[in-house]
């Protein structure tokens, strides 16, 4: 193809890698600030130029079409590489600037993250934060995001990883509940008690826990189900039963006594445990406002040991 044609063709390599990554020509446009009739037109210009298929469309649904995988990974190799060249020229600036874009899980970023980042931005004035409170599995390959934190037993492997330390899930009650109910001796006995499971998906409420080789997994029941730590914890207080939390939640309040820790000497196996991982994308050229990011966090968590 004459290299005229190919230049011109560059904003519709965008716009088609666009659609594959969001699933849809509405949810690209949103995403490059056009209509989706513009988004249409670009990805047929591309496929008119390339004499090929790139995505099949009906009334319910479009796909991707083999071709269309084979040209998408080409594109999406463009744009890292067109990225990385603005990096570059950026970095021989020295200057740690610009807007961050990361995410991480709600319970994480209110306990642990936000003071973090508040210092974070006092010492680098020149850099904001955009900061995503998600639950959800975000890829920063595919939703524009620099850099994300994920709280999991393995963590993305195709992406770079910095393991700042790790979270445990306990079972936690009030003294007031115990007094009333009893003190669960074994995770079956939890059957007979109240408890507050997430709600969030089917199966929430089946809790596994393990003792050296030893299994049990068991159904728990309650009056109050939800998926939000801090009103969980709020429920807990009121005496509503025996809930799950990631322990640097109730860590200060065990210190304290206002919450007393059951089965103690089993392990709640849940999504949320394992490894404090802070993931991003491999790059050739970092860029400054992300790297000094970096370096902030595996410090102050470093100190904080």
């Amino acid at each position: 193809m004459d290299i005229n044609k190919l230049i011109a063709l560059l904003p519709d390599m965008a716009a088609f890698v666009a659609v594959v990554e969001t699933g849809s020509f509405t949810k690209a446009a949103l995403k490059l600030g056009v209509t989706p009739s513009g988004v249409s037109r670009q990805v047929s210009r591309m496929e008119t130029a390339l004499s090929a298929v790139l995505i099949e469309r009906t009334t319910r649904r479009q796909t991707t079409t083999l071709v269309g995988m084979a040209v998408y990974e080409q594109c999406r190799q463009m744009l890292d590489s067109a990225k990385e060249a603005v990096i570059a020229s950026e970095n021989n600036a020295n200057e740690a600037s610009g807007r961050l874009r990361i995410a991480a899980p709600d319970s994480l970023a209110r306990e642990v993250l936000e003071p973090l980042l508040m210092e974070f931005m006092a010492l680098y004035p020149a850099i904001s934060l955009q900061v995503q409170v998600t639950d959800l599995r975000v890829d920063p390959a595919y939703q524009n995001l620099d850099l994300v934190f994920y709280v999991a037993e393995k963590p993305h492997e195709h992406l770079v990883c910095k393991t700042l330390g790790r979270v445990r899930s306990i079972l936690c009650t009030s003294s007031q509940y115990l007094a009333e109910y009893g003190i669960p001796d074994s995770p079956g006995d939890l059957v007979d008690h109240l408890c507050l499971p997430l709600g969030l998906f089917d199966g929430d409420n089946i809790w596994s826990f393990t003792q050296g080789t030893h299994k049990v997994v068991v159904t728990v029941d309650g009056r109050y189900i939800n998926n939000d730590a801090e009103m969980r914890l709020k429920g807990v207080k009121q005496g509503f039963g025996i809930a799950p939390f990631p322990d640097f939640v109730v860590r200060e309040l065990l210190e304290k006594g206002e919450v007393v820790q059951v089965l103690a000497d089993w392990q709640l196996n849940s999504d949320f445990q394992g490894g404090i991982h802070m993931q991003f994308p491999a790059m050739r050229f970092m860029p400054n406002k992300l790297r000094v990011f970096i370096d902030f966090m595996e410090k102050r968590w470093a100190d904080s040991i």
